[in-house]
């Protein structure tokens, strides 16, 4: 059992730039993929962004890459979201998850944290 809590979110200009982090509790979250997905309103969830259990090996969605990035750090648990030159189509509830692999599906889900691009 996972347990995500997503801090961060905000109101920014487009151009702008805000970092998000998802602390998680629970066991062996070094052994999980984590990653973000997003929700506009009106929208599906999406995908933003993934990373390996080790950090070595990062993916992102064609409309993020090259202006957001992942990371993570095993030994506090957590799991950070850079995002640089927002625009307002970024605007959306981001979601922090853990599964144990991309392919997989599911796993566990943060409350999410609300992120605002005004123009």
């Amino acid at each position: 059992q996972v347990q995500l809590v997503e801090s961060g979110g905000g109101l920014v200009q487009a151009g702008g730039s805000l970092s998000l982090s998802c602390a998680a509790s629970g066991r062996a979250f070094s052994s999980y993929v984590m990653g973000w997905y997003r929700q506009a309103p009106g929208k599906e969830r999406e995908f933003v962004a993934a990373l390996s259990w080790s950090g070595g090996t990062t993916y992102y969605a064609d409309s993020v890459a090259g202006r957001f990035t992942i990371s993570r750090d095993n030994v506090k648990n957590t799991v950070y979201l850079q995002m640089n030159s927002l625009k307002p189509e970024d605007t959306a509830i981001y979601y922090c998850n853990a599964r144990l692999a991309l392919s997989a599906g599911g796993g566990y889900w943060g409350q999410g944290t609300q992120v605002t691009v005004s123009s």
